[in-house]
């Protein structure tokens, strides 16, 4: 096997992935919301977001400069940063050192475009309860709340709310409320928090951008699985993959420079698009037409073991299926799984 070219950017095929992971999670949002009800989605989203928080909150503190802040101060810090280095716009506005607030501003990231309309508004409470309702405790602060001043599903003018330190300690119900009458602080611009630049370099905020996306997919099918079983978790993960790919083929080829051709083109694509995964990627004939490409190193399911691995990969694996498929020219496609790499077959049908 050889490596394929190295014509295309690092960074275009980075972005690419970004951007099809993002539309992927919509896509699946989307799919649970209509096919299993607003209950449902609104439990996988806590379910998500709790894990998220467990997994990135405290441990993001230092990276962005934020420890020694007050509690609420912190917090607000931290969501403001957090989405800003994944790509998604939020607004800093703190009254005191006890009270800080937040708003998102639109497009909506995880309600981007017309999925915005067709979620329920159980989506976001979960989570808001997931998440935010909880920093007190993952800080150790029991006084530390957050209140919700406006929903995106309530057609209001977006998620906005402000973390507050109380006087006395809350309540498990009270550490998440409602205050949709009330309206944040004007907005100043001098005001807004800063990642340290000698930290996050334009290459390192553009992976990151990547590994925001890339970590809502990974914790996404794997608390789907504990919503609502491996099987139907199974079956949805594997439909809006394929969809995706589908989908947003053209879009991705025209980021990285792919051919709407035969196996040779469909090969080169992946191959380029797996670079943006920092994936190893090798390129071969097979003969008959048939192109193979080994990929090392799969960062989708890094770190992850038996049912849970294979669920995502399984999933992850159709994403692919339906880029290719997309192509004018019908392919067959066979995916061998060896160890901690995959090995992609591409030959005319």
């Amino acid at each position: 096997m050889s490596m394929p070219p190295a014509d295309i950017s690092d960074s275009a095929a980075i972005s690419a992935q970004a951007a099809v992971h993002h539309q992927y999670l919509l896509g699946l949002q989307l799919m649970v919301a209509m096919r299993e009800g607003p209950a449902t989605v609104g439990d996988w989203m806590f379910r998500l977001f709790r894990r998220l928080h467990e997994e990135k909150f405290l441990s993001s503190f230092g990276k962005l400069g934020l420890k020694g802040l007050p509690d609420a101060v912190a917090c607000a810090r931290y969501h403001t940063l957090s989405n800003a280095i994944g790509g998604v716009p939020v607004e800093y506005m703190q009254e005191s050192d006890r009270k800080a607030w937040v708003r998102f501003r639109y497009p909506r990231w995880m309600y981007d475009g017309p999925t915005l309309c067709g979620m329920p508004v159980e989506a976001g409470r979960g989570f808001l309860r997931g998440w935010y309702a909880h920093n007190g405790v993952s800080l150790g602060n029991p006084r530390l709340g957050f209140v919700c001043v406006s929903e995106d599903m309530t057609g209001q003018f977006g998620f906005c709310g402000y973390f507050r330190e109380y006087d006395r300690e809350l309540a498990e119900d009270e550490r998440l409320m409602f205050a949709p009458d009330e309206r944040p602080p004007p907005f100043d611009p001098d005001q807004q928090p800063v990642a340290p630049k000698a930290d996050w370099s334009e290459r390192r905020l553009a992976k990151a951008n990547r590994n925001y996306a890339v970590a809502f997919v990974r914790n996404g099918i794997r608390e789907l699985a504990g919503t609502i079983g491996a099987v139907a978790a199974l079956e949805y993960g594997r439909r809006a993959a394929r969809l995706t790919g589908l989908q947003q083929y053209r879009r991705m080829a025209d980021a990285v420079g792919g051919v709407d051709g035969g196996p040779q083109e469909a090969v080169e694509f992946l191959a380029a698009m797996f670079r943006g995964m920092d994936d190893g990627v090798e390129v071969g004939d097979v003969g008959d037409g048939a192109v193979c490409l080994h990929q090392t190193g799969l960062r989708i399911v890094r770190a992850l073991t038996g049912l849970e691995r294979e669920t995502l990969l399984a999933c992850w694996i159709e994403l692919w299926r339906g880029a290719v498929a997309s192509h004018r020219q019908f392919m067959e496609v066979e995916v061998g799984a060896e160890d901690s790499s995959l090995l992609w077959t591409i030959r005319p049908e």
